[in-house]
């Protein structure tokens, strides 16, 4: 999977994780968009925009477009539920410069 743009949706991308052998979609946590449940993510990015309180946990396919989304308070907050979904991620985090 290419290097995530710098903007996902008009959010700031904080960091980022491509979702691979390296982890486990654990299951713990179903999300359904348009009334089907999704699979597991090809990306993970964690997102804020310009403005606006708290973070966005993106699940995203190989293109990096946003497939599913949950707002968190806190960047702390929003690796811990990226951590419940896939677990290894926090191991695998990339930050953009």
């Amino acid at each position: 999977m290419k290097y995530a743009p710098g903007y996902i949706g008009g959010a700031k991308v904080i960091c980022f994780t491509s979702i691979d052998s390296r982890h486990r979609h654990t299951g713990n946590c179903r999300q359904i968009v348009g009334g089907a449940l999704q699979g597991a993510a090809a990306g993970l990015a964690i997102c804020k925009y310009e403005g606006k309180d708290g973070y966005y946990l993106f699940g995203c396919n190989a293109q990096w477009d946003s497939v599913t989304e949950t707002w968190h308070q806190t960047l702390e907050e929003a690796k811990e539920q990226a951590e419940f979904e896939y677990e290894g991620v926090s191991e695998t985090w990339a930050h953009h410069a």
